[in-house]
């Protein structure tokens, strides 16, 4: 896809990840938004972006009929700034979650659906390079964590803000169709300090955890499966144990954050329209709701 490409919100995922990568494709003619002037000016300097590509005004920069949007606002905003996307006939890739909950993300996929406008959310889980490998083999057992150094927050927050990340690649690297699953938590006054999930289905279970307070920010997988385990930390370091044998693989340190991180191919592939099916991924926030529902059944702060 080549033509009018705006990116919506300017602040650190779009820096680091989402502009180095999007600026780096030919044929696209960037427009930017923020309703931060000084944040807009220094971005658009940056990358050179001229006076007359720069808005602080959503309705102003859909005026310049655009071709696609990424959008990178607060969680709080991904609702209504979607819905005018949609409705303007744009293209649109958003942030997980689509909304923090599952009411306000089945209306913005129903509205997709019904306008017949392409809309992606950014799980870029699915694309991260170690993780797409790990899927092509056997899964007999799946353990994912992702922890935090502190940064606790109010369990719907959490689990559609962060834990979300988990549930979406559990749902990824299930084997098969999932049949039972088991949520567990600590909430402390209102405060998610821990969770879990567990899903089962043929031959298989996948267990998620997150600790909000685990003394080091880290994400680790295993797969298990044919006799053979696989380990990845934080999504590029990857070990191979099998036989007896522990064989580490070589990381290319040239690659881009990006491309490791499966930002850049999850970008090419919603430009490329090779767009996933956005139902499926309502079914993450559909068990990102029931995480949060058994979580609050004692009547804890959502």
């Amino acid at each position: 896809m080549a033509g009018k490409v705006a990116v919506i919100g300017l602040g650190d995922i779009a820096r680091k990840a989402y502009l180095p990568t999007i600026t780096a494709r030919a044929g696209l003619d960037l427009h930017l938004m923020t309703r931060n002037p000084a944040r807009l000016a220094e971005v658009a300097d940056q990358y050179r972006v001229p006076e007359q590509r720069r808005f602080t005004d959503l309705g102003e920069l859909l005026a310049h009929g655009l071709d696609a949007a990424f959008v990178h606002v607060p969680t709080a905003a991904h609702a209504e700034t979607v819905r005018r996307l949609l409705a303007a006939g744009v293209p649109t890739y958003v942030d997980k979650p689509l909304d923090d909950s599952l009411a306000g993300a089945r209306e913005l996929v129903e509205l997709a659906e019904r306008l017949a406008v392409p809309l992606m959310v950014g799980f870029n889980r699915r694309h991260v390079p170690a993780y797409t490998e790990a899927a092509r083999g056997p899964r007999d057992l799946v353990v994912l964590q992702k922890n935090q150094d502190g940064g606790s927050g109010g369990v719907r927050e959490i689990v559609f803000d962060d834990f979300i990340h988990v549930v979406d690649t559990l749902r990824f690297l299930a084997p098969g169709p999932i049949e039972r699953t088991l949520v567990a938590g600590v909430v402390t006054e209102g405060e998610l300090e821990q969770v879990s999930l567990t899903v089962v289905g043929g031959g298989f279970t996948a267990i998620g955890t997150m600790h909000r307070r685990a003394g080091a920010k880290q994400e680790r997988l295993e797969v298990t499966g044919g006799g053979v385990k696989v380990e990845v930390t934080d999504l590029g370091q990857v070990t191979r144990h099998e036989g007896g044998r522990v064989t580490r693989l070589a990381e290319d340190g040239w690659a881009p954050v990006a491309r490791r991180r499966g930002i850049e191919q999850a970008c090419t592939a919603f430009l490329a329209g090779e767009l996933p099916d956005l139902r499926d991924a309502l079914r993450t926030h559909e068990l990102c709701e029931q995480v949060v529902a058994e979580l609050t059944e004692d009547g804890a702060a959502v």
